[in-house]
């Protein structure tokens, strides 16, 4: 009752980032428990990363925002334990991101051009730098549902972006160089060049299309024999 009292606070913004909870002395007389229950309560919110606890005579509980990273986190070691296949990952982005770009280029902004522009800037800037460039992809992805404006779809889709971005950079790391790593990034950064034009244009059934068509050729350059399972990747 306590850990939801407090969470409720948090999330309803009664209680900021960085704020300081009140003594334990305070909680416990507000609360009227003891103080192994009240640090049970710390212990749950601790866990839920809604808290920080410090020891010691300038010690103390301090408010965390909610973390979709802590989400992410949990889902993965939930796909570990369930042996899900990178395969079936990509499946799921391929399902999931392709309507969401049709969906920005139907409600599309000049300022989400804009940022949009700008990130294929960076991205041409450092395109024969095989590990910043696929930063600089990853984050292009993350922008592109960032830009609808749906919390629901960033959360979800940052859950899967969250260990695919992992596999991106492990494949990185081991074909930098080849002909193959040549090819699909040459490939890659053309489909976000082209997909851009189509969501200016507000063609939002040709930017799904070539979305899709993207992320399956994706999907093929990133699954690999030796890494087949989450928990392959992920250790």
């Amino acid at each position: 009752m306590i850990a939801g009292h407090l969470r409720r606070q948090i999330v309803r913004g009664q209680l900021a980032e960085g704020d300081a909870l009140p003594s334990e002395t305070e909680l416990m007389a507000e609360f009227d428990v003891s103080r192994p229950t009240l640090r049970e309560a710390f212990r749950i919110l601790e866990s839920e990363s809604l808290i920080t606890v410090r020891r010691g005579a300038h010690g103390g509980a301090r408010v965390q925002l909610p973390d979709p990273r802590v989400a992410a986190r949990y889902a993965a070691v939930i796909l570990q334990y369930q042996r899900t296949t990178l395969e079936d990952l990509y499946e799921a982005r391929i399902v999931v991101e392709p309507p969401c770009v049709g969906l920005l280029a139907e409600i599309r902004s000049q300022e989400a051009i804009d940022r949009l522009r700008a990130a294929l800037t960076e991205h041409d800037a450092v395109a024969d730098d095989p590990m910043r460039s696929i930063q600089v992809h990853v984050a292009f992805h993350s922008l592109l549902i960032e830009l609808t404006g749906n919390q629901t779809l960033r959360l979800l889709m940052g859950m899967l972006e969250n260990i695919i971005d992992m596999a991106n950079l492990t494949q990185v790391e081991s074909t930098a160089g080849s002909s193959v790593y040549d090819r699909a990034s040459r490939k890659g950064l053309a489909a976000h060049h082209r997909v851009v034009d189509l969501i200016e244009a507000r063609d939002a059934e040709g930017a799904e299309q070539l979305w899709r068509k993207h992320l399956t050729e994706a999907r093929d350059y990133l699954v690999r024999a030796d890494i087949e399972t989450v928990l392959d990747l992920m250790g």
